[in-house]
């Protein structure tokens, strides 16, 4: 499950109970940390907690913010310097060396474009979204907190009181969807500073399992763990079915033909096919090739599998493109050592990972500097 689906699944639960709510969410980061900004960490009243602002290191003291911050009903924006070793509160010698910066928000369940339920608003479309949370590094004053959401075509949920500040604010997400990158600003008008992080949000990895083989079980399972959205595709009812796959998998059972006319492909969309049928897998693989925004086909089986494959589509006067080759990927998976069920699943979703993530696979001890992707991290300055 992912965390922004657990996260609404206790606050749903916290309101049936009637119980208060804060949501605590990191909003920059400077230097190293163990989650970036957007990580996100509900708390209730009792002192439940769902999610994760750090490694562990930052939580019981974020309990006590978040429930201080619920007492006085008031946001609340706390730093923390992780670098600092003689820090009583975080705890000595974390060695993260970050500045991290979280703001916590008192969720009011009569306000229909609350944080959370904007954050609901984007697990219930396949668009990726801007969420915009509005702070003061002066924590005297008061702190606007996650007022905006904003989708790729440019629709509004929430509104900013400025609406100089908005319209600023709508171009800066409009970029930061385009680069698939946060934004953090800093917005100066009328003797004041406002500060902004930009959160993208994107739809949850799709995998597309061709084939519902006991393999597919063990993939399925860790993919869910992923929080990945999962479909299993196989004209076998007799493997294809929700007794052998979780209630949370779209089970279609179908011939190749009709596959993709209950999936919906996008750039977040990956395809593994191995029903163990060549004849089903060439089928399906000869559909797939015409999806220029599909980035990812696996292929299960051995090199001279593909081979064949690809004469046989020369036959049919099937030639791939570049493109389309740098997408396919034959024999699927990373070279891990795998050999059982579980560990060939971990192969094949590392690859998928690295490949939706646009991400060189290398060994992280390998990697000078930061291991996270730290390119816009720094406030930009703007005058309204």
């Amino acid at each position: 499950m992912r965390e922004i689906d657990a996260i609404l699944s206790a606050y749903d639960q916290a309101q049936s109970q009637g119980l208060e709510c804060i949501l605590a969410t990191v909003v920059h980061v400077e230097g190293s940390s163990y989650r970036g900004a957007g990580a996100r960490m509900l708390i209730d009243e009792y002192g439940q907690m769902t999610g994760a602002i750090s490694g562990g290191c930052l939580e019981g003291d974020a309990l006590k913010k978040a429930l201080l911050a619920l007492d006085q009903q008031q946001n609340k924006l706390v730093t923390y310097d992780t670098s600092d070793e003689n820090d009583a509160v975080i705890g000595a010698q974390l060695g993260c060396n970050g500045i991290i910066q979280v703001l916590f928000e008192v969720i009011d369940p009569d306000h229909s474009f609350n944080p959370i339920e904007l954050l609901r608003i984007t697990t219930s479309s396949p668009f990726t979204f801007t969420l915009i949370s509005l702070f003061d590094l002066d924590k005297t004053k008061p702190q606007s907190g996650t007022v905006l959401l904003m989708d790729e075509n440019e629709q509004l949920f929430g509104e900013v009181e400025s609406a100089e500040l908005q319209t600023q604010l709508i171009e800066d997400a409009s970029e930061s969807i385009k680069r698939q990158v946060h934004f953090f600003g800093e917005y100066k008008g009328n003797d004041e500073t406002t500060h902004a992080f930009i959160d993208v949000i994107t739809p949850p990895t799709h995998l597309v399992l061709v084939g519902a083989g006991n393999d597919a079980q063990s993939l399925s399972q860790m993919a869910e763990l992923l929080g990945w959205k999962i479909t299993i595709a196989d004209g076998r009812p007799s493997h294809a079915n929700n007794q052998r796959f979780g209630a949370s998998c779209q089970v279609v059972v179908a011939n190749p033909g009709e596959i993709l006319a209950s999936i919906s492909i996008t750039k977040n969309t990956a395809f593994v096919l191995m029903t163990h049928n060549y004849q089903y897998d060439l089928a399906v693989l000869k559909l797939l090739l015409d999806f220029e925004e599909l980035p990812y086909i696996g292929i299960l089986g051995p090199k001279k599998k593909f081979h064949r494959m690809l004469d046989d589509l020369k036959l049919e006067g099937i030639k791939l493109s570049e493109s389309q080759s740098k997408k396919v990927f034959a024999p699927v998976g990373l070279q891990l050592g795998a050999e059982t069920p579980a560990e060939i699943g971990l192969s094949i979703l590392s690859e998928i990972q690295a490949v939706l993530a646009d991400s060189q696979v290398q060994h992280l001890r390998e990697i000078e500097g930061s291991i996270h992707k730290k390119d816009n991290y720094e406030f930009k300055s703007i005058s309204l």
